[in-house]
């Protein structure tokens, strides 16, 4: 792999790399979370189509051009350059930090671009800066190229989004003492907003928008594979090592209890994977053993029966391998259309197998979501599930089960 300095371009062709490939930007971020961004730009450098911003609220562009791994760690992009249309010349890699920390507090980061080239950076780079044009792959001569900016930016992620042309939901345009131009099409808006629920117990309302049903709910759990001071390893994905040729199965999953009061499990132990069109209308959307897929694990609801589930506890369980949650910087993340995302992080854990991420609630047709991150140990031959179970009330029965 070529490893690139500031301020150095060079030919895709040239390096070898594919028009199809993964765009990896590992920031090392001490001081809270970090929001990645691609904006694939026009000839004037300028979003003149917003469905080409992919980032934590919008994961793929049309055609799956390029799209995005949600989670925490290192984020990943999947890029088609083929998949883009004439009118995107140039895909920007972009982070913005939350917070008052600044860009010279980041250690040692790196983007890649396939197998075919690095560039690393660090917080020695910058200065007070909120946000950093790290990359950009762009098109020249009918050939695409990658050129390493580096290049610290004052603002944040709406500071970055206004920089290309793009406008803010909630955001109004200054006034104007120049004569009205003919009527156009409305200019669409992004919205930037997600909810991190910070402490334990911490809560949010989600009310429906237009007295509409809340629909497809997806929640989704990733995790950093790469603990402090391991390397990394091949695959965004690829679990945390136990034994040298082993990772860990980290299984999402949830009790639940509907309105009726029946009481239910959704795991891959056992099989029981639930069923999104039927009771009880929640479905694990299967289970990853091999650290492959990139995306994590995730747990759909269907909204549209949302008045017929009183409750759903989602919670985490290592399956195999050791159990080590302060190195997996987990993080669940729940998704609901035309919604901020909520932001539920595995944070203060130690080597308990068994985590209770956060409590879905319907509240008089309103779901609430409270933060748990509430750790679970065997005591004697109690299992932790059903630990979990008596602390929460949902009164199932437990025996052993197995995934095989």
């Amino acid at each position: 792999m070529n490893t690139y300095s500031r301020g150095q371009k060079g030919k895709l062709s040239d390096l070898g790399c594919p028009a199809s490939f993964a765009v990896v930007v590992d920031v090392a971020s001490p001081q809270g979370a970090i929001d990645i961004a691609c904006f694939g730009l026009d000839a004037a450098d300028k979003l003149s189509d917003d469905r080409y911003m992919v980032f934590f609220n919008q994961l793929a562009s049309p055609g799956n051009a390029v799209t995005m791994a949600s989670g925490s760690g290192p984020a990943r992009f999947n890029v088609d350059l083929d998949a883009l249309p004439a009118s995107i010349a140039k895909l920007v890699f972009t982070a913005s930090l939350d917070g008052a920390a600044t860009m010279r507090s980041i250690g040692a980061s790196t983007i890649t671009i396939g197998n075919a080239v690095s560039f690393p950076f660090a917080g020695g780079d910058f200065a007070d800066e909120k946000a950093i044009i790290i990359a950009e792959l762009y098109r020249r001569d009918g050939q695409w190229r990658f050129g390493a900016v580096g290049q610290g930016f004052n603002g944040g992620l709406a500071a970055l989004l206004a920089h290309f042309g793009g406008q803010e939901a909630g955001a109004s345009a200054a006034a104007s003492a120049a004569p009205a131009a003919p009527a156009a099409a409305p200019a669409s808006k992004i919205s930037l907003s997600k909810v991190t629920l910070e402490k334990r117990g911490d809560k949010v309302s989600l009310d429906k928008r237009g007295n509409k049903s809340y629909g497809r709910i997806r929640v989704n759990l990733n995790w950093n594979q790469r603990p402090a001071g391991v390397a990394a390893k091949t695959g965004f994905f690829e679990k945390l090592i136990s034994k040298p040729d082993k990772g860990i199965d980290l299984d999402l999953a949830c009790l639940f209890e509907l309105a009726d009061g029946t009481p239910g499990l959704v795991q891959a132990l056992g099989k029981q994977w639930g069923n999104f069109e039927q009771r009880p209308f929640i479905q694990l959307e299967g289970d990853d053993r091999t650290g492959s897929i990139s995306s994590g694990e995730n747990l759909l609801i269907n909204g549209d029966q949302f008045d017929k589930i009183k409750r759903a506890l989602v919670f985490a369980f290592i399956y195999e391998g050791a159990a080590n949650w302060a190195a997996t910087d987990g993080v669940v993340t729940i998704e609901i259309a035309d919604q901020a995302p909520v932001e539920v992080r595995l944070d203060q854990g130690g080597n308990q197998p068994l985590c209770a991420i956060a409590l879905i609630e319907n509240k008089g047709g309103t779901l609430q979501v409270t933060k748990l991150v509430d750790y679970f140990s065997q005591q004697g031959s109690t299992s932790v599930h059903e630990l979990l179970d008596r602390k929460y009330g949902f009164g199932l029965r437990w025996k052993t089960g197995s995934k095989d």
